[in-house]
């Protein structure tokens, strides 16, 4: 996990983040599988996740598990959404590249 926060935001106490990994999703509406955006926490409360599904039709929307199973669109956006935002100066300096052969 990378970025803690030991203040109580969203209702949990020491959120600690994980990066961002893609994961393969299927909508029951449609026969294509897709790609989406899945975050990981851990917090005192228990361990959840978000994932950010964003449809052909433009729509963005969310779905939470474990903890965060249940939350409504607007409060995991907001939590994904702050969680995933870039930390530092903004420059990209903390950004690592896998070594890749």
């Amino acid at each position: 996990m990378s970025e803690t926060t030991s203040q109580d935001a969203f209702g949990l106490t020491a959120i600690a983040a994980g990066p961002l990994e893609r994961v393969l999703v299927r909508q029951r509406e449609s026969a294509v599988t897709t790609a989406a955006w899945r975050l990981d926490l851990t917090c005192d409360q228990g361990t959840g996740g978000i994932v950010r599904i964003e449809t052909a039709a433009g729509d963005t929307f969310f779905r939470g598990d474990g903890l965060l199973l249940g939350w409504s669109q607007e409060r995991l956006s907001e939590i994904y959404e702050t969680l995933s935002r870039p930390t530092g100066g903004g420059d990209g300096s903390d950004l690592e590249f896998m070594q890749l052969g």
